[in-house]
């Protein structure tokens, strides 16, 4: 008779042998694990050198992330970022502003002006909020700020836009002649800019390319500028015939207002003439100072009674440019290559080496290294007042032939157009 019990009972004796060494080996893991747990700190720094001083020995090193919400050091001056924008531009400037904060303002911290020639609606404001942790002020244009020029009629205006739609860019726009007769001499007036030393001034639908770890405002004032830019184009003739007419009759009814140099010969050639060279105004940044002078005002106020922010189409970047080389030095203008920027129609990204490790852009699609007018920038100097009057008064012939061909040549376009 064969016996049962002996094949299982082995069985269960291996299962134990197995199940004791397994155990075993547990119990020795845990151990192992528990005693490198306690002295793993221990090890993973680095042994110090006694040879090397303590701020050099690696494990003295500072972390390196900073927190881009934490306000930047140093002081701040009395200035804003001031924006004149639509209900219908918030998506451009959410844009604008998600840039600006990411770029600069998230450490520094300026508040924001905008302003609107209606009321900004509920769900304009919601969106901004969602954008920034900084002030945000908003402001409304009334007529006394937003509106027509002392000197020309609504009915003619509407004559003049019919006849401009074709020739140039917002060449039939009213609300574009608003915008720029805005911005040349009344956005300084309103109540939330008037009290401000600084602005800088920030559109829809802009692009900002490069980290700006320093204060623009506080650059400037500590070295005696007071007008700040990107890019320098051209303007197009025609929407300026007579705005370096009017200017040069301003300039020889008030020279006493003039410094005796200034960095007039940039946008004034050799021949007396205006060569269209200005500072793109979508992006300035300027003591404001400048602005609210006597010499400005005046050349202001003698602009606004001529026509020609109606009848012709002058924009602020021109009246800003001109007034701001004939009334500055050019050690108080400078331009802020290390400000990667766009507006759309043109760019600039610094190609410096070290000022481009900061920034996300090409500079070989750089409008600025190719402009003429920013060449020019870089070779003018000052000129004497003395200079640019005897400049102006040699010429004043040749330019008054030069307005009237411009006027024939416009009645003969608004000839054609009725045939």
């Amino acid at each position: 008779m064969k016996s049962i019990g002996f094949k299982p009972t082995a069985r269960i004796y291996k299962l134990f042998i197995v199940s004791a060494a397994i155990s075993a080996i547990c119990l020795t893991m845990w151990m192992a694990s528990s005693l490198l747990s306690t002295d793993f700190a221990s090890y993973k720094q680095p042994i110090a050198n006694p040879k090397e001083p303590a701020s050099l020995q690696v494990g003295h090193l500072e972390a390196a992330r900073v927190s881009y919400d934490a306000p930047a050091p140093g002081e701040r001056v009395n200035g804003a970022i001031v924006v004149l924008v639509r209900n219908s531009e918030l998506d451009g400037l959410r844009k604008s502003m998600r840039m600006f904060e990411d770029r600069f303002n998230r450490r520094f911290k300026y508040p924001y002006v905008l302003l609107n020639d209606q009321n900004f609606t509920q769900e304009f404001m919601d969106g901004i909020k969602m954008i920034t942790k900084n002030e945000v002020r908003y402001g409304v244009l009334d007529d006394t700020l937003w509106g027509y020029s002392p000197s020309v009629t609504p009915n003619q205006t509407e004559v003049m836009l019919e006849r401009n739609k074709n020739r140039y860019l917002y060449g039939g726009s009213l609300s574009y002649r608003f915008m720029c007769r805005f911005q040349s001499g009344m956005f300084y007036r309103h109540p939330l800019v008037r009290d401000l030393d600084w602005y800088w001034r920030l559109e829809p639908d802009v692009e900002y390319y490069c980290d700006i770890d320093y204060d623009p405002f506080v650059y400037m004032r500590d070295r005696g500028i007071k007008y700040g830019f990107t890019i320098a184009p051209r303007e197009g003739r025609r929407t300026v015939e007579s705005l370096w007419y009017h200017t040069r009759e301003w300039i020889k009814k008030n020279p006493h207002l003039l410094p005796p140099r200034s960095l007039v010969n940039w946008v004034m050639g050799t021949d007396g003439h205006y060569n269209m060279c200005h500072f793109w105004s979508n992006f300035e940044i300027v003591d404001l100072s400048l602005y609210r002078s006597e010499a400005y005002e005046s050349y202001f106020r003698y602009l606004d009674n001529a026509t020609g922010f109606f009848y012709e189409r002058w924009g602020d970047a021109p009246v800003h440019s001109i007034a701001a080389s004939l009334l500055l030095a050019k050690g108080e203008i400078h331009w802020f290559e290390d400000i990667g920027y766009k507006h759309p129609g043109m760019m600039h990204c610094p190609r410096d080496p070290e000022m481009h490790m900061k920034c996300v852009c090409d500079p070989a699609k750089s409008y600025t290294y190719r402009s003429a007018c920013q060449t020019r920038f870089a070779r003018v100097n000052n000129m004497a007042k003395e200079r640019m009057l005897q400049l102006i008064n040699l010429s004043e012939g040749e330019y008054r032939n030069f307005l009237e061909d411009a006027a024939a040549k416009a009645e003969q376009e608004d000839s054609d157009k009725q045939k």
